[in-house]
């Protein structure tokens, strides 16, 4: 089937679990749902419009949404920026991080969005913070995952060594002031998170910052995705209960949640198959997109041949 003569729903809002999601649907109405769930301070269209259509093309009904407080679904309230101080308080004193929602919430996000599209069950495919609540969704709520694939993610294990100096400023660093100086930290953000050379993703840079741009900004928002994170703790222990056949892929290169956050959680899950990718930092590189595709195709259509 070609790419282009798939069925397409263009964004749309629901009411689920209290709260207003954006969402987008990329393939039939009958096919298996796959929901994709983005990482921090990401919009659904990180997930790219052309990666969703050929995971489409595999069989799916591919759907992307915003996260609360990111792009065009509910912003919340609450919440100061996080500081050096509480990180540190976290890291030698494990004194948690306060958050006005925990990761649990925004697995509940899902779920209800879930419940309002008539969904029963689907392969839940998570990339960083997402695979984070895609861990959760596969803990709290196992009835409704086909299968689980968790991409350059963590269990939330202390003991797994923290993001590399470049890529922890790149998360600290305080929001840009003007439009112009949005565009050029994008770029400069997604060098650091792609680590290494990927021209056709650097000239898609600037149009891809123009669409995150138009579709709206929430500074504070990425903020409270960041204690939600931290304020969760580990899943490690927890994750021995994940009964979804599960994937786990990972950059070789990863410098925010480094590779051995990958290998944590495919050793933390029963059964986990881990895929490490030669070269692949904190991102989806076009060029990596036929190896991750191949890899969640496989994966889910393997799971449902086992479920049936």
């Amino acid at each position: 089937m070609p790419v282009t003569s798939l069925a397409h729903q263009p964004p749309q809002i629901v009411r689920a679990n209290g709260i207003d999601i954006c969402y987008e649907i990329f393939g039939d109405a009958d096919a298996e749902p796959l929901l994709l769930i983005m990482g921090l301070g990401a919009q659904m269209i990180h997930w790219d419009d052309e990666f969703c259509r050929q995971l489409a093309a595999r069989g799916f009904r591919v759907i992307r949404f915003d996260n609360r407080d990111i792009g065009k679904s509910s912003h919340m309230s609450g919440g100061k920026r996080l500081t050096a101080l509480e990180l540190l308080k976290l890291r030698f004193l494990r004194i948690p991080v306060a958050a006005p929602y925990r990761l649990i919430d925004m697995a509940r996000d899902a779920i209800g969005l879930m419940d309002a599209l008539g969904i029963r069950k689907a392969h839940v495919v998570g990339a960083s913070m997402g695979g984070m609540i895609a861990q959760e969704i596969a803990i709290t709520f196992p009835e409704r995952v086909l299968s689980l694939t968790s991409i350059m993610s963590t269990t939330g294990n202390p003991k797994v060594p923290g993001p590399s100096r470049e890529a922890g400023a790149v998360l600290m660093a305080p929001p840009p002031a003007t439009k112009e100086e949005y565009f050029a930290r994008f770029a400069q953000t997604w060098k650091v998170l792609r680590n290494g050379s990927f021209p056709e993703d650097e000239a898609l840079d600037r149009s891809r910052a123009e669409r995150t741009y138009a579709r709206g900004l929430n500074p504070a928002g990425v903020g409270r995705q960041l204690r939600a994170v931290l304020a969760s703790g580990s899943r490690k222990e927890r994750l021995r209960s994940v009964k979804a056949p599960t994937l786990v892929i990972h950059g070789t290169v990863d410098p925010l949640v480094r590779p051995e956050g990958g290998k944590d959680t495919a050793a933390s899950i029963p059964g986990a198959k881990l895929l490490m990718i030669e070269g692949m930092g904190h991102a989806l590189p076009i060029p990596m997109w036929p190896q991750i595709i191949d890899a969640i195709d496989a994966h889910a259509h393997r799971a449902t041949a086992k479920a049936a």
